[in-house]
């Protein structure tokens, strides 16, 4: 399998801290965000793996933002002939940023712990909220798509951070089980994940005020430019019975009100969930190691990859795509 040689390659990356760049250097002289050196180091940093393109012409993608690369993902097998259950890990950074460490340090994390990972470069502004969606829809069909190329079973388990969580608590909240006999073949597959995984995503432009005391912005806007698009976009506001179960976990600063409201919904709808709000740290921790652009180690909210890899074991044999549902869970 070609996509072997990733694993090595993330591995060289994460030790060489590639996808790192401190706080410090987050901004120019004057003052703005650094969004060419934010992207030059993505580039860079992706420029060895071998690609999996999401289509072979990404529909809307043009050249509006020539740092952009069209979407795809980093596909990481485990090497074991078992066939395991997938992660796509979605980075944060406001859908205008690409944060290294909630991608490519993340998925190296749960490849050790025995999945197999997908790291989503998926677009970000000038490209629109509906546009990331559409991105990671397609690499769930995708996978799925190629379950006997890639020795994968149905199950995949969407993973984001921040602004990835936000996507990734859409894609939950917004799939349909594939459109049968179309003519692209990866749309006949279900864009429906098994288990979301959400990390401090700031999920609701709605249910109270905008988060991270920002004022509204609908040039720059996150949360969705209209009345419509923003509760489209606010996962609480779109949970269903067949809303898949999610793994749910922030810290205080981040205002545990994202984390509640989203919970709340989803017992409602009698939806698994299981919700960590932990006190201290701050938003951008990633795995909370010190691998982070703040350098920040938090050993207590470090604990979230060992509860989250127990209660996808426990989710393991629920209800998914792949029919699994007999196997009683111990």
């Amino acid at each position: 399998m070609k996509e072997q040689k990733n694993i090595e390659l993330l591995e060289q990356a994460v030790k060489e801290h590639a996808f790192i760049r401190n706080i410090s250097r987050h901004r120019n002289v004057d003052g703005l965000l650094d969004f060419d050196g934010n992207l030059r180091i993505w580039n860079k940093g992706m420029e060895p793996f071998e690609k999996m393109k999401l289509w072979e012409v990404t529909p809307g993608f043009d050249d509006r933002d020539p740092r952009q690369e069209e979407p795809c993902l980093i596909f990481v097998p485990v090497e074991e002939k078992e066939v395991k259950d997938t992660i796509i890990v979605c980075h944060g950074g406001g859908f205008r940023w690409r944060t290294g460490c909630e991608g490519p340090n993340v998925a190296l994390e749960f490849h050790k712990r025995g999945y197999n990972t997908a790291i989503l470069s998926y677009r970000i502004d000038p490209y629109s909220r509906m546009d990331c969606l559409k991105d990671l829809q397609r690499a769930i069909r995708l996978l799925r798509s190629k379950k006997e190329e890639l020795h994968i079973s149905n199950r995949i388990i969407v993973m984001g951070f921040s602004a990835g969580g936000m996507l990734c608590a859409n894609s939950a909240t917004h799939f349909d089980e594939g459109k049968e006999n179309d003519e692209d073949f990866v749309e006949r597959f279900s864009a429906r994940p098994d288990a979301a995984v959400i990390a401090y995503g700031a999920m609701t432009g709605v249910s109270f005020p905008l988060p991270f005391g920002m004022e509204p912005d609908f040039e720059h806007d996150m949360m969705g430019k209209s009345k419509e698009e923003r509760y489209y976009l606010a996962p609480e506001k779109n949970v269903t019975p067949q809303t898949p179960p999610m793994f749910i976990w922030q810290t205080l600063s981040d205002d545990g009100r994202f984390g509640m409201c989203l919970a709340k919904e989803l017992q409602d709808a009698g939806v698994p969930y299981e919700l960590h709000i932990m006190e201290g740290g701050v938003h951008g921790l990633g795995i909370a190691d010190g691998e982070n652009d703040l350098a920040v180690k938090a050993p207590h909210i470090r604990h979230w990859v060992e509860l989250c890899d127990e209660w996808l074991e426990i989710h393991k044999y629920c209800r998914g795509t792949d029919k699994a549902a007999s196997k009683e869970i111990k």
